[in-house]
């Protein structure tokens, strides 16, 4: 059970780098909870742009069903984790 743990600590961590990195976005933002659009600013070329770097980071596909669920930052890890 603490791998599982750590293995989704550690997704966690690397998509909120992938947003710092790609989004400008500063670490104390990302709460999990955080609504993407309304609270963060990011719009949909900037959801398209995560979801790209994020299934080439974790060699994954996030379908446009599934990206268009994409609400929180916690919704991201959770799908990732998912995937996993």
């Amino acid at each position: 059970m603490k791998m599982i743990t750590t293995i989704h600590q550690d997704i966690a961590f690397i998509v909120k780098d992938i947003m710092m990195y790609k989004l400008g976005l500063e670490e104390s933002h990302l709460e999990d909870e955080a609504l993407l659009q309304d609270q963060l600013g990011v719009d949909l070329n900037d959801i398209i742009e995560l979801k790209i770097e994020i299934e080439n980071k974790f060699c994954i596909h996030i379908s446009q069903e599934e990206a268009e669920k994409l609400h929180t930052v916690a919704s991201i890890i959770l799908c990732v984790q998912q995937k996993m």
